[in-house]
């Protein structure tokens, strides 16, 4: 169902009567999305303003992902430019100082180096970078905060601390424009990995994730991939992909596809039609499996054996049967058990040792119903939480073999299933968050692609938040 307040906003005429009107409508501005295949340069042209703290530590692979994206980099004042010299030559983007912005401009990115920041009062280079550049925000663009991973001082989780409270705020700020913050705290000695997860959330294919913390890592075992270029990331990659058939699963499967996997579209029996469809318009190959069969481990084992393996694994399959508990029947209990947990956890059992492939990925699907609980939802809330501790626990006993294990947590995302909420409830829902409008199956589709690709390396037991910075489950 289309969102109605996005209607009016793509029209210039309504968006200035009702400002002049004074009416108190929240027009949100509508989200700038890419439907093509990834980009090996997203930011051609766009202008990156680069600030930092003294002491930072990451410029180099900051100066080598704007570079490499195409953004023109422009520095402020307490930035060393040497590091962005040689990548700014390579690509034929050189660095130029924030001063030669003339009044007016804007930028699609702010990118700021906290990685020195060591106590409170290192805090303040915060405020003296953004406080003159946060205005220069264009719309639909982006700010990206670099930090550190808290150590086992109090003074390092202070700072993290800061940071992410800091970016929360300042996604809500930039939001009214369609604009995004997220942070990325980056442990001593992962640098290399942190080029593709900056270009991702500088790219438009985040344009629903914000107010988000990341963590890059050193835990998933390095395979090699950190210089992968971002067309075709997927080449030659067998994905699989449950609850394939529509919404949110759909387009997941539609997005691994562009990108060059070879996808198994899996979904029940019943939606056996509409399966066969989607893996014959994408290439792939259709598999009817009831998830909460007793044999579904061993037919899917064999399916992907015939294919040589799995690289990535995304478990999308879910249902709902909500009632307050005090209502609620035991067979709804069960079901949502059964479904939303138990067939992830029995299914990457089955398939982990003998048909996931090392340095694969895999990627459960959450709620942020999971992280803040739901009225009516206790059944579903247990089963995505569940996912996200699973998440968690599964990470560190793959990550020798570089597999990672992450989880998206999506917020309110126009499906079937949301049109059919009351409007009442649907209004609210798609205002209660920092950008004021519901994402899209694109979305979620996006940021799971991104964390099977690759790039990806350093991001594992990760929770990821594609809410548009909603205002519940932070």
């Amino acid at each position: 169902m289309a969102d109605w307040l996005i209607d009016i906003s793509k029209n210039p005429q309504a968006r200035s009567l009702i400002k002049t009107l004074g009416l108190p409508l929240p027009l949100p501005t509508p989200l700038d999305r890419e439907k093509g295949p990834w980009s090996a340069h997203p930011l051609m042209e766009r202008k990156v303003a680069v600030g930092a703290a003294p002491g930072a530590a990451m410029l180099a692979a900051i100066s080598r992902s704007v570079a490499a994206a195409g953004a023109d980099p422009y520095l402020d004042g307490a930035t060393d430019t040497a590091a962005f010299g040689e990548a700014g030559e390579a690509y034929g983007h050189p660095p130029r100082p924030v001063t030669q912005l003339r009044d007016g401009d804007r930028v699609r990115a702010l990118v700021f180096d906290a990685s020195g920041i060591t106590d409170v009062t290192g805090l303040r280079a915060l405020y003296d970078f953004f406080h003159p550049a946060i205005q220069r925000v264009d719309r639909s663009g982006r700010v990206v905060v670099l930090g550190r991973t808290a150590g086992d001082s109090a003074e390092s989780s202070l700072v993290a601390g800061a940071l992410d409270g800091f970016v929360r705020s300042v996604a809500k700020e930039v939001g009214r424009k369609g604009a995004t913050a997220n942070l990325v705290l980056v442990e001593p000695g992962a640098e290399s990995r942190l080029g593709a997860v900056l270009t991702f959330l500088m790219s438009a294919r985040s344009a629903y994730v914000s107010g988000q913390p990341l963590s890059v890592t050193l835990r998933a075992k390095d395979m090699g991939a950190n210089g992968t270029p971002p067309v075709r990331a997927l080449d030659r990659k067998v994905a699989l992909v449950t609850g394939a058939a529509r919404g949110i699963d759909n387009a997941t499967a539609r997005r691994l596809a562009l990108e060059g996997a070879h996808v198994v579209c899996l979904d029940r029996p019943a939606d056996d039609g509409p399966t066969a469809q989607l893996a014959r318009e994408i290439g792939g190959t259709p598999l009817a499996l009831d998830v909460t069969a007793a044999d579904a481990g061993e037919k899917l084992l064999s399916a992907l054996r015939d294919l040589g393996g799995a690289d990535i694994v995304v478990h999308n399959a879910g249902i709902t049967r909500d009632k307050t508990l005090a209502h609620m029947k035991d067979e709804q209990w069960d079901q949502i058990m059964a479904v939303n947990l138990e067939a992830v956890v029995r299914l990457t059992a089955a398939i982990e040792k003998k048909a996931l492939e090392d340095g694969g990925r895999v990627v459960c699907l959450s709620s942020i119903a999971g992280l803040a609980g739901n009225m009516g939802q206790t059944n579903y809330a247990a089963s995505k939480g569940g996912v996200a501790g699973y998440v968690r626990g599964l990470s560190p006993k793959l990550a020798p073999r570089g597999i990672t294990v992450n989880a998206i947590a999506p917020g309110f995302i126009e499906t079937r299933l949301t049109a059919a909420i009351p409007v009442a409830i649907r209004e609210v829902g798609r205002r209660l968050s920092a950008l004021g409008q519901g994402g899209q199956p694109e979305d979620v589709a996006q940021a799971i692609t991104f964390l099977a690709s690759p790039g990806a390396q350093g991001l594992t037991g990760q929770i990821l938040r594609v809410c548009g910075g909603a205002f519940i489950g932070a």
